[in-house]
């Protein structure tokens, strides 16, 4: 692994959001866990995750938790970033979509050129993998051919191709990166037809690693770190990150799950 193969996973900066304590009762669901979220231990799990941010060097952005938006904690959807550009989205869920204005003017304050989605257009981040060489992005419950078109035309430089995902929320709750032309892969039949999609429509070649349960593959690759999640939560994966090279780090992520959210959920990275 060779600093050419990292330097599309180098970030500065990250963008998080306070958890709001409307959250617990009316965040949204897909997964159908009707578990409570534990406000108070979700709270102390996300410290720890902004803490390990800024333990990378990054620079943390902190916007304030807005109670009027209940998933603004999952920042990721509201914006692609890559270099210099960002693409602020059009939510796929319409009580969502008010989020997205605070985040355009975060962006803009940080310099960089920023682009907007309009109707009919929707796009949520946690649709978009950054292969480091091309976008993969799931054609989802929240994002629709329109999005991707207009992240293909803002993103000029790289491929672009649309991969169907039915089931789960986003292509990220089924795939993330693990490192430089590695993508971690769930071991559902969901998961695997992405992946056989992916194989098929990439323009480039990725090692797959995978992982028995779905949650255990959303991981965030920093700085040549790959953040996962503990022993408690991926009782069956576990042993597959023991096996992969340090630097890595356990993010506890158990309450915000609940709600469907990840680790790539809950920053932008810049």
């Amino acid at each position: 692994m060779n600093g050419n193969d990292l330097s599309k996973f180098r970030y500065d900066k990250a963008i998080v959001c306070g958890i709001p304590s409307s959250l617990p009762a009316a965040a949204q669901r897909q997964s159908g866990c009707l578990e409570p979220v534990n406000l108070s231990k979700a709270l102390n799990q996300h410290a720890n995750y902004v803490r390990a941010l800024k333990n990378m060097g990054l620079k943390v952005i902190e916007l304030t938790a807005d109670e009027q938006y209940p998933d603004c904690v999952f920042v990721e959807d509201a914006a692609v970033v890559c270099g210099d550009i960002a693409l602020v989205c059009r939510l796929g869920h319409p009580t969502r979509r008010g989020e997205s204005a605070r985040m355009k003017t975060v962006l803009q304050e940080l310099g960089l050129s920023v682009e907007e989605m309009e109707h009919p257009a929707t796009l949520d981040g946690g649709d978009v993998l950054f292969t480091g060489k091309e976008f993969l992005v799931g054609l989802s419950k929240r994002t629709n051919q329109q999005g991707v078109h207009i992240l293909a035309k803002t993103f000029g430089d790289y491929p672009v191709t649309a991969i169907s995902v039915s089931n789960h929320l986003h292509l990220k709750s089924l795939m993330s990166m693990a490192g430089p032309d590695t993508v971690l892969v769930g071991g559902s039949s969901e998961a695997d037809d992405v992946w056989n999609e992916v194989e098929k429509k990439a323009k480039f070649k990725y090692e797959k690693l995978t992982v028995p349960e779905d949650k255990a593959a959303n991981c965030l690759f920093v700085n040549g770190t790959l953040f996962h999640l503990t022993s408690a939560e991926i009782p069956r994966s576990y042993e597959v990150f023991k096996q992969l090279p340090d630097p890595k780090i356990e993010v506890e992520n158990s309450e915000l799950h609940k709600v469907d959210g990840g680790l790539t959920c809950l920053s932008i990275l810049i």
